[in-house]
């Protein structure tokens, strides 16, 4: 398989479904190369094209992480192609772990020249084979169940850099108790990525904003005055002062 057709194999399997024109847009070609290109693999049966777009024949994967890339999808690649938005070429950035900072990864494969330090296998994997860009790996050690690293190894490669954007995501979000995740070394990891940071962006889909039910015992740091949170829906009056109006930004498309 050529490099072409893993990169589009990657992105079609990522989205679900993408037209010819983003993909040629993505990877910098014409549409009559990427048609050229699609050809041979809906042949194979990779992928299936209807009507200009491109459609993943991709049963939806049974790893966690794998498994969370494929909830709220939509919602999920709106707000990462709004984060991407916000960056500029050549800029500098920490990401986690998240599944949607897993989106955020491919969005970002339109910015050139960028810095990234990260502590996930796969938002390294997306990014690091882009002419111009720089990847960190932060950590050693790998868990089984997202391919993240959480030792010693990735908090001292963290903290040896400083960068623009910190990229985070939550498991929750609660109205007076803010941002949660479920274990301590993500919040430990976002909080590291936070103070070498300019400022840090939020990228939280509508399912995670709830006053109730069974939450996420741990708080992750509150938000800084420059910060942003990214949506794909507005949380609402009883999220307003967690979040400042100045401070939320609405993906379009949703």
């Amino acid at each position: 398989m050529s490099k072409h057709e893993q990169e589009i194999l990657s992105l079609v399997n990522l989205r679900g479904t993408i037209t010819v024109v983003e993909l040629a847009q993505t990877l910098d070609v014409s549409d009559q190369t990427i048609r050229r290109i699609v050809k041979p693999m809906e042949e194979r049966g990779v992928v299936r094209k209807v009507h200009g777009a491109l459609i993943s024949t991709q049963e939806v994967m049974d790893p966690p992480f794998l498994a969370r890339m494929n909830k709220n999808r939509a919602a999920k690649v709106a707000i990462a192609n709004c984060v991407a938005d916000l960056v500029q070429d050549g800029s500098s950035l920490a990401i986690d772990t998240g599944s949607t900072s897993g989106y955020v990864a491919q969005a970002l494969r339109r910015r050139k020249n960028l810095t990234i330090v990260t502590n996930s296998a796969y938002i390294a994997s997306t990014l690091s084979m882009i002419e111009g860009n720089r990847v960190f790996m932060a950590g050693t050690q790998l868990r089984n169940h997202d391919g993240a690293a959480f030792d010693r190894a990735a908090f001292d490669v963290i903290a040896s850099l400083t960068v623009e954007h910190a990229i985070l995501s939550a498991s929750s979000v609660h109205p007076t108790r803010g941002f949660l995740a479920f274990d301590q070394c993500e919040i430990d990891i976002a909080r590291a990525m936070i103070d070498i940071s300019a400022r840090t962006v939020m990228a939280v889909d509508a399912t995670k904003f709830s006053a109730s039910g069974s939450l996420p015992s741990l708080r992750m740091p509150e938000l800084r005055a420059d910060d942003v949170v990214v949506v794909d829906q507005s949380p609402g009056a009883a999220f307003s002062d967690l979040i400042d109006p100045t401070q939320l930004v609405v993906a379009a498309g949703q």
